[in-house]
């Protein structure tokens, strides 16, 4: 796992980036295609304008009548009007957008010039055709000739006129039709990028639930072995023919292996316990109770501990009211583990306080050690199902790490808060807060 697990990575990254890569060569190409394909449509648009503005619609107009060597025979000669002697702007405006809406550009706005290439160079331009003309890095210029029909009377007698249109923002409106495809190529990238970051979790999730396992499996095999090598021993020491007959050594030995028993039997019901509040299935018994009772009963449990360390247990039961709506069972586990945890974790000269205090409808308990303390990492991750802190020096501490995440467990059904502080080498302190019992 510890392998594949940096390759697997690796290969969803590179993969997510070449993903945004190509998506990127994609939309590119797309407006790049589309671009190719508007410039395209602009002037096949124009020249569907260009042959309705130079249709020959015999409009001719007399010029004057010669009698010459130039001109043999009394004939009237004609000359074809020009495209902006024929039309007003607002007629070529029209033509014009007739011809783009033939071709899908009904969004596109134009501005148009009739230009005759002449010496007189005669102009017709529309309102803001200058302007976008002078700014010729964001606006492309699309011209073509303006000529009467092939093979008309009148052919050789107009001058050339050059019809040109200018499409302004061409490309905002590109991309303003290509919003909805990068929308959507977005919106499909962030979900893969998602996905495969919920599945880099989910790896890293599972890698740590594999090393969670494999160390509560340790753990459980080293709780276990303990009790059961000594039943082994103490069942050996009964069998011995000199045992047998000392009721003081008999009742010794037997008493060796209840203990042990009830020592598994714990370590069992720790694991059960843990389970079943996975499920949700534990069923709380509430009722208004004295907390002080409760703690009460929670010291008489680890006194001894204490004692046997040679250490000191400062109690001070200062909450004026302490009815709360508890389970008596589960309150007194709550604040018994805590406060064999503050052993556990003890150093020379053993030093535990437990005060407690109203803090407005709370009751408010405090329990404060000045064991070995706790980094940063180790507070925020403490109630953790079967996360266990590093005891540096301390090797004698035995356990599932199930014991603070019950706590937690218990104090939120009880619709309370716990909140760790600790101090590395210098102690810890766990507060509770409990609503109290209304009256």
């Amino acid at each position: 796992m510890k392998k594949i697990f940096p390759i697997i990575t690796i290969l969803i990254f590179l993969s997510l980036l070449g993903l945004i890569f190509f998506q990127f060569l994609w939309i590119k190409s797309a407006r790049d295609a589309k671009d190719k394909q508007v410039e395209e449509n602009i002037v096949r648009a124009m020249y569907i304008a260009g042959e309705a503005l130079s249709q020959d619609n015999n409009s001719i107009v007399p010029f004057g009548k010669k009698s010459d060597m130039l001109f043999p025979g009394d004939k009237l000669q004609y000359f074809k009007p020009s495209v902006m002697q024929r039309f007003s702007k607002e007629e070529i405006s029209q033509i014009i957008r007739n011809a783009f809406n033939q071709f899908n550009l009904k969004n596109y706005p134009f501005e148009f010039a009739i230009i005759e290439n002449s010496i007189s160079g005669k102009q017709l331009l529309s309102d803001n055709f200058y302007n976008l003309y002078a700014d010729s890095n964001n606006n492309k210029v699309h011209s073509i000739p303006l000529s009467p029909p092939s093979g008309s009377s009148y052919e050789n007698l107009v001058n050339e006129e050059l019809f040109n249109v200018i499409v302004p923002n061409q490309k905002t409106i590109i991309w303003r039709e290509m919003f909805w495809f990068i929308i959507g190529a977005i919106l499909f990238t962030l979900i893969i990028t998602t996905a495969f970051f919920i599945t880099i979790r989910t790896l890293l999730k599972q890698k740590k639930l594999s090393e969670i396992k494999s160390d509560f499996i340790n753990n459980m095999t080293h709780e276990f072995k303990t009790p059961l090598a000594t039943i082994s021993l103490a069942v050996d020491a009964l069998k011995n023919d000199k045992v047998k007959g000392n009721e003081e050594k008999t009742n010794y030995f037997t008493n060796i292996i209840k203990e042990e028993n009830k020592r598994m039997n714990k370590q069992v019901e720790t694991i059960l316990q843990a389970a079943l509040l996975d499920k949700q299935e534990v069923q709380l018994n509430l009722k208004k109770l004295p907390a002080h009772d409760l703690i009460t009963s929670a010291l008489n449990n680890i006194t001894l501990q204490v004692e046997e360390k040679q250490g000191t247990l400062d109690v001070k039961l200062n909450a004026e009211k302490d009815m709360v709506l508890a389970d008596e069972v589960h309150f007194t586990n709550l604040i018994n583990n805590l406060l064999d945890n503050a052993v556990k974790y003890s150093k020379e000269n053993l030093a535990i306080k437990l005060t407690t205090e109203n803090s407005g409808s709370n009751l408010k308990i405090k329990i404060e050690d000045n064991g070995i303390g706790m980094n940063k990492e180790t507070v925020n991750r403490i109630f953790e199902k079967f996360y266990r802190a590093h005891t540096g020096n301390v090797h004698n501490v035995k356990g599932f790490g199930l014991g603070l995440s019950y706590v937690k467990t218990m104090v939120e059904a009880h619709h309370g808060t716990i909140k760790a502080d600790s101090i590395l080498g210098k102690g810890s302190t766990f507060v509770i807060t409990i609503p109290l019992a209304a009256i």
